[in-house]
């Protein structure tokens, strides 16, 4: 990109966001402005895909929501967003994780967990030591 561009945009740029990937579960909390109140609304679901790079990058967010598939697309330097929460990490094998659409029930969020949490998981369990 432009360096005369990168320069006038890199103080609007966050810091301070947890560094998460395409693939995990995070909770987005957005401000949302009803009339003259403002509140925090936070949308809960996967990540599967992210874009761009600098201040255009996006992030889009997957839930099912009452059987139906819910998807938004979030500005990540947005002053809208008040913060990102990861609620889980994955390793999902490709960069796009566009093919959980076609998918429903548990198969719609199910994306492979990282393989260190899983087996510190399975060394804490009595049923490992067993």
């Amino acid at each position: 990109m432009n360096p005369i561009i990168n320069e006038i945009t890199a103080s609007q740029v966050k810091t301070g966001l947890p560094p998460f990937r395409v693939g995990d579960g995070v909770r987005v909390h957005t401000k949302v402005r009803e009339g003259d109140k403002e509140r925090i609304q936070i949308f809960a679901g996967i990540v599967i895909a992210r874009k761009s790079s600098g201040i255009h990058e996006t992030f889009t967010v997957r839930r099912i929501s009452y059987g139906e598939g819910v998807e938004r697309v979030f500005p990540l330097n947005s002053p809208n967003i008040e913060k990102i929460e990861i609620e889980r990490e994955s390793e999902p094998m490709k960069a796009r994780l566009y093919y959980l659409r076609g998918r429903t029930g548990k198969a719609a969020v199910k994306v492979r967990e990282k393989e260190g949490r899983l087996a510190a998981t399975a060394e804490t369990t009595p049923a490992a030591t067993a």
